[in-house]
């Protein structure tokens, strides 16, 4: 029998194990593949993956990630566990002027058996191979790569979803994404689902990707499914009582929570707050400019009430709605987070800092919509699943409109389900555009978009194959408009040996930004596609391209007039309304002209800046009609 089917049986008599009651195992009974004496035939730990762990001693460095920001290399090493005679010192090591020199040491913890490294002062502009030692032999090699704000197109790979019903090879994501060369890779969670042995399935998703990671640089988010849950409302860190998180916070103990948090984001750029939350688990929010495209990388989880106790049960299970004639405003509480109002402050900011950028997009854990109609099974119909950031509505209102303010794309993963919406806020079509990406393996919980009746939404996208777009509602009442989706077949959420000529709708995204243009396209690759033959190996529906601006889809009302700028080109510009000083929207301008559009009549505000909008401030510009000749020239020294 295969190791990746031994694997399956025993972690899923694990699961049936642990599942007997509500009561959090202790930290030295998780991670136990990889704790004690694994080496010895006696140990008890997770016999299902002792063989994995058990390396030749010069592949002990599993593999390493690393970002380029802001003049800062910031990289993980990770290690398979160590025998008590090896030291716990990990060396970095640079070619520079064609000869290795020891630029670093870390220390290896061994609850996670990770090491990091930090370089500041950093030349952006240099490609400088490295690799991470340990012993005499041991080593993983790759590039440190320019982070080149020159470059016209920025390529970004979004994955998501690792399934452990799979425990093979991901060669074929792999090499297609070996032809496209991202210059980023985004894994948006679920980078392993093995609950209470992450370090295990950290270093398979390692082993999996390693050839494609090695080279380029990785944002890694975890979502539920790492940390130990099916589904996390984190409630800014607070202990949850029940299993499945419902009731809000963490089950399983804090420093095993911190432990996959280092293991996966301590090589992001620094925190925009680093303030920890409750239980002392941290935050890992910030930005990240890659080649001048500005990410914001979110925790879609990390604040967000849970359920359980807030709203009344109205289905199989407090995050899940079955019942037909619930209100949907009397699930949106008062009082409810989604992102929280550390992050939301922190998106404020974050649209308004152009500094280097050209575009802006968010990353985080899943959509802000429940874009989904069908659960876990073809027949399992739900109206409204609150684990989507559909939900608290009044936190997803919140949420968008700060991202609008930077006219940012957002890329996400979690639904297993890849769909392409255009989210409403106040009207259908005025927020921005969010691209989920499918399952990396999508046999573990098959999701689909299929509108009950069959009919399609209003103002269908006329240029798509598909049947169901246009125009919905989700089942919170949140306003989407469905561009494109991927549905698997409906047999296709079967257990078993996988056949590749199935169509289970797995694979990967891309979002090619780019910046002359401000524009993106969005492609959707099934797993088993060739790249080399073109589009047509896409799924259906993809690729969709969209403007920078369609991230701000308000209607105008009227405009201001013609803006002219001397002394700046390719400016920052801010508009703000007056009557109520709210930011409109912050954007880099191409070019030395511009019309703003606003949504009322009434006199505005027009900052400028190279980076910011602070250079130039004035006031009381009043708006006029679409044919107004009207100009303004706005000079900067």
């Amino acid at each position: 029998m295969k190791l990746h089917s031994l694997l399956a049986i025993y972690l899923a008599i694990g699961s049936i194990a642990v599942q007997a009651a509500d009561i959090a195992p202790s930290l030295d009974e998780m991670d136990t593949a990889v704790k004690g004496e694994w080496w010895n035939k006696k140990h008890t730990g997770n016999r299902a993956w002792l063989e994995m762990v058990k390396v030749p001693r010069d592949q002990v460095v599993g593999f390493a990630l690393y970002t380029v920001d802001r003049n800062t290399v910031k990289m993980t090493a990770q290690m398979y566990p160590l025998y008590p005679h090896e030291e716990r010192v990990a060396r970095l090591e640079l070619e520079i002027d064609d000869q290795w020199q020891e630029v670093a040491r870390a220390p290896i913890y061994e609850h996670g058996w990770s090491a990091h490294f930090r370089i500041d002062g950093w030349d952006e502009s240099k490609r400088v191979p490295y690799r991470v030692r340990h012993g005499e032999d041991a080593q993983f090699a790759g590039t440190i790569r320019a982070n080149d704000r020159s470059k016209n197109e920025i390529v970004i790979g979004s994955l998501s979803c690792n399934s452990n019903r799979d425990r093979g090879d991901r060669n074929s994501i792999v090499a297609n994404l070996l032809k496209q060369d991202p210059d980023m890779l985004f894994f948006a969670g679920d980078q392993t689902y093995d609950h209470t042995e992450h370090t295990s399935g950290w270093l398979l998703w390692g082993k999996q990707f390693k050839e494609i990671i090695k080279d380029r640089s990785v944002v890694t988010i975890p979502d539920d499914h790492d940390i130990g849950q099916g589904n996390l409302w984190g409630e800014g860190g607070v202990q949850a009582k029940i299993r499945a998180g419902n009731d809000g916070g963490y089950f399983y103990p804090a420093d095993y929570v911190r432990m996959v948090e280092r293991c996966q984001t301590w090589h992001l750029p620094d925190p925009y707050d680093a303030t920890p939350i409750a239980q002392g688990i941290g935050v890992y929010y910030t930005s990240y400019n890659v080649g001048g495209v500005d990410f914001a990388i979110i925790e879609d989880r990390k604040f967000k009430t849970g359920p359980n106790g807030e709203i009344p049960d109205m289905g199989p299970r407090p995050d899940h709605i079955n019942e037909p004639t619930y209100k949907r405003s009397a699930v949106d509480v008062p009082g409810l987070k989604l992102l929280g109002d550390r992050q939301l402050a922190f998106l404020h900011q974050f649209s308004q800092d152009w500094t280097d950028a050209d575009m802006k997009c968010v990353l985080s854990a899943t959509n802000f919509a429940g874009a989904v109609h069908l659960h876990g099974s073809f027949e399992n119909r739900l109206l409204a699943d609150l684990d989507s950031n559909g939900w608290p509505q009044t936190g997803r209102r919140k949420a968008l409109t700060e991202i609008r303010r930077g006219m940012a794309f957002h890329l996400a993963g979690d639904q297993h389900l890849s769909v392409m919406t255009k989210h409403g806020i106040e009207d259908w079509r005025d927020g921005p555009v969010t691209f989920v990406s499918p399952a990396i393996v999508n046999n573990y919980y098959g999701r689909w978009w299929w509108p009950e009746g069959g009919e399609a939404g209003a103002n269908l996208i006329e240029d798509s194959p598909l049947p169901w777009t246009g125009d919905f509602e989700d089942g919170l009442g949140n306003k989407i408009t469905m561009v494109a989706y991927a549905n698997p077949d409906p047999e296709a959420n079967r257990q078993g040996e996988r056949d590749p000529e199935e169509d289970w709708a797995d694979g990967y995204g891309l979002a090619r930004f780019f910046k002359d243009k401000q524009e993106v396209v969005f492609e959707c690759w099934p797993r088993f596609s060739d790249v080399s033959k073109g589009d047509s190996e896409q799924f259906p529906g993809w690729p969709r391209t969209f403007r920078m601006a369609d991230n701000d889809g308000r209607e105008a009302v009227a405009y201001l007039p013609e803006i002219r700028f001397r002394g700046i080109s390719n400016p920052v510009v801010q508009v703000i309304e007056e009557s109520s000083g709210e930011i409109l929207h912050t954007t880099r301008v191409k070019g030395t002209r511009y019309r703003p559009k606003v949504y009322a009549n009434g006199t505005y505000t027009v900052r400028v800046g190279k980076n910011q909008p602070i250079l130039k401030s004035v006031s009381g510009i009043q708006s006029v009609e679409e044919e107004s000749k009207d100009r303004l020239t706005i000079s900067i020294r």
